[in-house]
């Protein structure tokens, strides 16, 4: 039987150690210090509650990014919690808080409103459903890849370059966005092939769709493919779409079955069609361009002075049938009298023969008296 003494020793001990922890708890570093137990019991916690409610939520909700979102708000709400426990039972007063904080108020909330829109675009993400974790997109930039993560502050896009693309949710609702894996992952692809007037269109137009069957990522037949009211053809379709200036252009239409590799699926069509349409008798058109010159054309002149040009003159000039050089000044007499005596076809103008005509002579007789004298 312990006797009483031993009793009263071992319960003035533990009032002393109560007493010293109280006092050390009503220290400063000792609030301190309790706060931090109390945050590191709560990340425990929730570790423990995201390990229990983990796999049952994923199992409930088919959506991995709202599953996702729920056990990260167990995680901090779990946190946050124990933070907020250990403020209170040290004595920290929140109401004090509120007062103390209403001055910056309007400051804050300009710093925070950046950050709230996000939150909130985020939560419009998830609600409305415009992708998914996993989905290949396309931004309105060219970007392409696959959504990585989604959380209510940003969008996590893993690229097709193999580099992180970190969207925050504001940026990311204003942004056109294409899915390429919204329920069904086959998706049309458009070439456009211009072919000459002198071509055969029928052939043509079977070759290219052919060229598009061997590829093995082109559905090549099968039943139509439904899009919305719709329904398309689900072979390779090569159509003559329109009569272009430099040759009639035909349009192939194709569904490639998976989405992840269009770039290469285009090359490698593109090559076929190349490859098919060499040995027929189908010539692929390019644009062509036909020069007319007439009587108001002028005359094309290569060269310099030293080719018998005047100098000042430029290509293209017509001849001055008065002997004027392209700054208006008049020839010196022998130029003159060369340019009265050519004939019409040397003058190169009407009005070189004008000029021989009210010379006077009219006729090669006239002319050799003209000669003579």
């Amino acid at each position: 039987m312990v006797r009483p003494e031993v009793l009263a020793s071992i319960g003035g001990r533990l009032t002393r150690l109560a007493d010293a922890f109280g006092a050390f708890a009503g220290s400063a570093v000792g609030r301190v210090l309790f706060v931090i137990l109390s945050v590191a019991a709560g990340v425990l916690a929730s570790k423990f509650l995201v390990r229990l409610i983990g796999r049952p939520v994923a199992r409930r909700v088919s959506r991995q990014s709202v599953a996702q979102t729920i056990v990260r708000g167990v995680r901090v709400g779990t946190v946050t919690l124990s933070l907020l426990v250990g403020l209170w039972a040290t004595g920290f007063r929140f109401t004090d808080l509120l007062v103390g904080t209403a001055v910056f108020s309007a400051v804050i909330g300009i710093i925070l409103a950046p950050l709230v829109g996000n939150f909130i675009n985020g939560v419009f993400i998830l609600a409305d459903q415009p992708f998914e974790i996993g989905d290949m997109i396309e931004l309105e930039n060219g970007t392409t890849g696959f959504v990585e993560d989604i959380t209510i502050r940003y969008t996590k896009i893993f690229t097709l370059d193999n580099t992180f693309l970190v969207v925050p949710n504001g940026a990311m609702r204003e942004r056109d966005v294409t899915n390429y894996s919204a329920e069904d992952e086959r998706t049309r692809r458009t070439i456009e092939v211009l072919v000459t007037y002198e071509s055969d269109i029928s052939e043509a137009r079977r070759l290219i769709e052919r060229a598009a069957r061997d590829c093995d990522a082109v559905i090549d037949g099968g039943p139509d493919i439904r899009v919305g009211v719709a329904r398309y053809t689900a072979s390779p379709d090569c159509r003559l779409h329109e009569f272009g200036d430099d040759g009639i252009l035909l349009r192939l239409r194709y569904w490639v079955k998976k989405p992840y590799k269009l770039a290469k699926v285009q090359s490698d069509v593109n090559t076929q069609i190349r490859e098919r349409l060499t040995d027929a008798d189908v010539e692929m058109a390019y644009p062509h361009r036909h020069l007319v010159f007439d009587d108001t054309s002028g005359i094309a002149r290569v060269g310099g002075p030293e080719d018998g040009r005047p100098e000042g003159e430029r290509a293209g000039d017509k001849p001055d049938p008065e002997g004027r050089g392209r700054g208006g000044g008049r020839t010196d007499g022998n130029e003159e009298s060369e340019t009265a005596d050519a004939t019409p076809s040397e003058a190169g103008s009407p009005t070189g023969a004008d000029d021989i005509d009210a010379g006077g002579a009219g006729d090669p007789a006239g002319t050799e008296s003209d000669g003579e004298r």
